[in-house]
């Protein structure tokens, strides 16, 4: 697989790496001042750029633009990360590269495939659909679950006739995340959002642990060794030991409790 990339900051780059890990060649176009990633988080940029060539153009001008349309020919799928109008304005898209470039397969990366004119990013996305409190993320939800989607969508395109094109959508990769908040599955109260005691995060004489004795076997051998009452807190008994003492003793009696790991 050929690639030819212009996308920028984190689920193009992540999809392109994984697909470079499997034996793709890459070429990124970044602009004159270079990926943002970069400037923020160069270590990561650094890994997620390695085995791929990286160039710098101004794709709004002519000169450009005509450097990266000669890199196309010899390309396979062509990735972006820019709103339907801005590719537009570049001859970037679908239509006019499918018209020149018949060969070409298009995948594009935007934030949500409904309005994809609308601007965002994680944050916004984790915020529409009810996945955002007052603490920030520890991690890029809807950039990692769509480059996960992009990378899925270059392989299939792969296996479909020259000239496919996809398009792939941030918030709808977190609409979909969404599912077990919208049924009430993890909802405060409901199964899996506290309103089982044998799921759910504890306090230890140090640290937090992590349990997740969901199954009726795991249940019952919870209660069962911590000798309490089937469907009673145990809140008060992990206080006993510290959260690696926890982990440690799960792991002897085959049950899923981890200290939660603090960065």
């Amino acid at each position: 697989m050929r690639i030819v990339s212009i996308a920028q900051n984190v689920p193009g780059p992540v999809a392109v790496a994984r697909l470079v890990q499997r034996g793709a060649r890459a070429i990124k176009i970044e602009p004159p001042a270079g990926d943002q990633l970069a400037a923020i988080c160069g270590s990561w940029y650094d890994e997620l750029h390695r085995g791929i060539e990286v160039g710098r153009l101004d794709l709004k001008s002519p000169a450009g633009q005509s450097t990266l349309r000669s890199m196309l020919p010899s390309c396979d799928i062509f990735i972006a990360s820019q709103r339907p109008a801005a590719l537009t304005r570049l001859r970037l898209d679908v239509d006019s590269l499918m018209r020149d470039f018949p060969a070409l397969r298009h995948l594009n990366i935007v934030g949500e495939t409904a309005d994809p004119e609308r601007a965002g990013h994680d944050l916004t996305y984790l915020a529409q659909y009810g996945l955002l409190s007052r603490a920030m993320p520890r991690t890029l939800i809807a950039d990692m679950v769509g480059a996960e989607r992009a990378f899925s969508a270059a392989i299939e395109l792969m296996h479909q006739p020259p000239g496919s094109s996809r398009v792939v959508g941030l918030a709808d990769a977190i609409r979909d995340l969404a599912a077990p908040l919208r049924h009430g599955l993890t909802s405060p109260g409901g199964q899996l959002g506290g309103g089982n005691p044998a799921y759910g995060v504890y306090s230890a004489r140090e640290g937090l642990i992590a349990v997740a004795a969901l199954e009726p076997h795991f249940r019952a051998r919870l209660y069962e060794l911590l000798a309490l009452d089937e469907g009673s807190n145990p809140g008060s008994t992990f206080k006993m030991r510290t959260a690696a003492e926890w982990e440690t003793w799960a792991r002897q009696h085959d049950l899923p409790i981890v200290a939660v790991h603090q960065p």
